[in-house]
């Protein structure tokens, strides 16, 4: 099968060789002309325009799309439409809204083309262990796409499946990610009270070896983990500062619209604001609220 790349990021590269390697067709393209040439060197062929891309492609032409959320998507689907015709296949394999994603499946549907949402994760590691796919859609768009997935997923019947219509694979990644952000959390705090503990000299590394085997708490974030402390166990070269990509704001949003209680996941996604507050001003105005109504001392900066 063959299959157009737009976005090639690192994710979007690797899925490209993935795809090669397993036999697929790839045509790439980016903004970016050295992004170009490296999928090059990895086996796909290159497009240097979105015309050129569809040109290469033989109908129903099936397009997957790894760009940011919001505005970039909108802007490539616009400029694809007019190069499209009646049931081509065009897939957001990107972090997106799902209701976003609903809107443009009901827009793009009056055109008569199949949009696709894959949430896909697996990040850096994809190229090797393969990618779980969360995957939206009409089922008979999904199934004209199933020897891409196949070939993508980390076996042909485990890690990729229909989760519903359009929307639906959008949904469930958001809510993947959420559960990320919490379990990324206790994680880290857990390893924080334990390197906090100095007088036991704990090896962080050596504990979460020790977890990946028997452990309820075994996991392959747990395995990353140990593998980040080994290369940096103090973590000083580290920036206290964690992104993220949106969806775990979603996730909590959504979460209230539905009357559904998720403190971890909220707790997660504050923390992780809060990460970012170089001039901690909250935590400043809270040491001045002890000090008025108790008349607590509070530390002066130098």
């Amino acid at each position: 099968m063959e299959l157009g790349m737009i976005g090639l990021g690192k994710m979007g590269a690797n899925m490209s060789e993935r795809l090669v390697n397993a036999g697929h067709r790839v045509v790439g393209y980016d903004l970016n002309a050295r992004s170009i040439a490296d999928v090059v060197e990895r086996g796909a062929e290159g497009a240097h325009s979105l015309e050129e891309l569809v040109s290469k492609l033989s109908a129903p032409r099936a397009i997957w799309m790894m760009v940011p959320h919001g505005r970039p998507v909108d802007m490539t689907i616009e400029a694809l439409v007019p190069l499209l015709e009646p049931g081509d296949r065009l897939i957001d394999g990107g972090n997106t809204f799902y209701k976003d994603t609903m809107a443009r499946a009901t827009a793009l549907a009056d055109a008569g083309i199949h949009y696709v949402d894959v949430g896909t994760s697996g990040g850096i590691w994809g190229l090797a262990e393969g990618y779980s796919m969360m995957v939206g859609g009409s089922e008979s768009a999904v199934e004209s796409l199933r020897p891409i997935f196949e070939a993508l997923a980390p076996a042909t019947d485990k890690g990729w499946g229909r989760t519903g219509p359009s929307g639906a694979g959008h949904f469930v990644k958001m809510v993947h990610n959420g559960i990320e952000y919490g379990l990324m959390q206790a994680y880290a705090e857990g390893f924080a009270v334990m390197q906090a503990k100095e007088e036991f000299g704990l090896d962080l590394a050596e504990i979460a070896d020790i977890w990946e085997f028997g452990s309820v708490v075994r996991s392959w974030l747990l395995e990353l983990t140990a593998d980040a402390l080994r290369e940096d166990p103090t973590m000083v070269d580290i920036a206290p500062f964690v992104p993220d990509s949106g969806e775990g704001r979603w996730a909590v949003a959504e979460a209230i619209d539905l009357n559904i209680a998720t403190p971890v996941i909220a707790l997660a996604l504050m923390r992780r604001l809060a990460s970012r507050d170089d001039v901690e001003f909250s935590d400043r105005l809270l040491a001045a609220m002890r000090q008025q109504f108790g008349g607590h001392a509070v530390q002066k900066v130098d």
